[in-house]
């Protein structure tokens, strides 16, 4: 193309669209660029139409989870500091299942149970080297519910991050398709006109808009839940060496 037919292409875009046969205005809006693009276009935005639904279903049921654990966690604390008894605490901790903190409680509690229990044919004659091994076999078994609790909280969520990281790239390449074709559609035709060009590159550049429109929640959402998931992290480990310190002055 020389460099008079690159200004009369420009000058083509910046005017008004040409009437259509019969007078009437092509309409270049959105749907119109999604139904006119290309098939590999469309197979683009299908992916990303699968990775947005995905996404959005992953920060319903995450949003509902977190918000659930918050609430559940901050009833056990109150009954756990609340409360004298190891035992009605771990009464109360059953109807609070959703509570990372009730579990890890649970699965110390438990442990505490079947050491006290065969412990005691030893009765006093407990060593000292002995109750610092009770002690560490509780630790263990509450970092363990921790680990699983965490790992649980964080399910879902890596699919966030990905999404928010390729889908603006899948979106680019349906954009680099879609302007691809459309430049070869000028070469088969041998102009440049508004009509000949709008259709591939509008549907080109929607491929872009549903990449973003995948990757701007799905990275909101990721952040928020990785923010959340690090306060309850930090609430365990917390809550473990408050209640191991309980276990070592009144037990041990």
């Amino acid at each position: 193309m020389d460099p008079h037919g690159i200004i009369h292409f420009f000058l083509a875009q910046a005017s008004p669209a040409e009437p259509a046969s019969g007078g009437a205005l092509i309409s270049y809006g959105f749907w119109y660029s999604v139904m006119h693009a290309g098939v590999v276009e469309k197979l683009v935005l299908l992916v990303l139409m699968g990775f947005s639904v995905f996404s959005w279903a992953i920060i319903v049921f995450k949003l509902r989870t977190v918000k659930r654990a918050y609430h559940e966690s901050e009833s056990f604390l109150d009954t756990f500091w609340g409360s004298k008894r190891l035992d009605a605490i771990y009464q109360r901790s059953e109807t609070l299942a959703a509570s990372p903190l009730s579990q890890v409680f649970r699965s110390g509690y438990i442990e505490l149970a079947k050491l006290k229990k065969k412990g005691k044919g030893e009765g006093e004659g407990a060593t000292e080297d002995t109750q610092l091994g009770s002690l560490e076999s509780v630790e263990r078994s509450m970092r363990r519910a921790a680990a699983a609790e965490l790992t649980s909280l964080e399910s879902l969520v890596p699919f966030l991050a990905t999404t928010g990281a390729t889908t603006p790239f899948i979106g680019l390449f349906g954009t680099v398709i879609g302007i691809m074709n459309s430049f070869q559609e000028i070469g088969h035709m041998g102009n440049a006109n508004l009509t000949t060009v709008a259709p591939g590159i509008g549907g080109a550049l929607v491929a872009t808009a549903f990449g973003l429109f995948a990757a701007i929640p799905a990275v909101m959402a990721y952040n928020y839940f990785v923010a959340k998931i690090r306060v309850l992290d930090i609430e365990m480990q917390n809550f473990s060496s408050d209640f191991l310190n309980i276990i070592k002055r009144h037990f041990f």
